[in-house]
């Protein structure tokens, strides 16, 4: 892998909030920018998820193995961009009323399945580190991390009803379909597998008989 590829990445991951505090900066965000940042947040954490769980298929399909060296800081990024979500929903909604986020959260289902996924993404975040995979083991920290899954699945439910709001259901397919056939292709790679004959291990030699 070259040198300057994660740093490149790094950047490129950077450039939405770039542009979102860009255009708050400029008063470029539309005539409702608290709208705008809520719901441009929330759609990087959903294209940063995708994102995550593209790696291993593209990996796999492409025989590219350098492309794992990216998967830690990709998914950093998806946190980063869901942790600016509830910022922006905490300050421009609910103005830092702690209480009243609490009523809000337990009053409105779909919120209710966006903080369920914001929960179930920090302990990955915290997790995301060599000394963590060290601490818990290998086995139990992949299987923390497949709660990705789960939170693709809150996710895309928090979008949909987002949008349902508004009865604008075309990005919902998109990302419903994306989503679908990355799910699709791990079921389908763990099946293919499972099929594969295991290689018969080489008998050991037995020992000589003494006479």
């Amino acid at each position: 892998m070259h040198p300057a590829a994660k740093p490149v990445v790094f950047v490129l991951c950077l450039l939405p909030f770039a542009w979102l505090f860009y255009g708050a900066l400029t008063d470029g965000l539309g005539a409702n920018p608290a709208e705008y940042l809520i719901r441009s947040t929330g759609d990087w954490t959903l294209r940063f998820i995708c994102i995550v769980l593209a790696v291993t298929p593209l990996r796999v399909t492409l025989k590219v193995n350098a492309l794992a060296r990216f998967r830690r800081m990709l998914g950093l990024f998806a946190y980063f961009y869901v942790v600016l979500h509830l910022l922006s929903y905490s300050w421009f909604d609910m103005g830092f009323d702690v209480p009243e986020i609490a009523k809000d959260i337990a009053k409105r289902p779909f919120i209710l399945v966006g903080f369920s996924a914001f929960v179930l993404l920090t302990p990955l975040a915290a997790t995301s580190f060599n000394r963590a995979i060290k601490a818990l083991g290998a086995k139990r920290w992949q299987a923390l991390h497949k709660l990705v899954y789960g939170i693709a699945g809150l996710g895309l439910l928090h979008f949909f009803w987002m949008r349902a709001g508004k009865n604008n259901f075309a990005e919902v397919f998109v990302y419903a379909a994306i989503i679908a056939v990355l799910l699709g292709w791990r079921v389908w790679n763990f099946m293919r597998n499972k099929k594969l004959p295991r290689p018969i291990a080489a008998a050991a030699p037995r020992a000589p008989v003494s006479r």
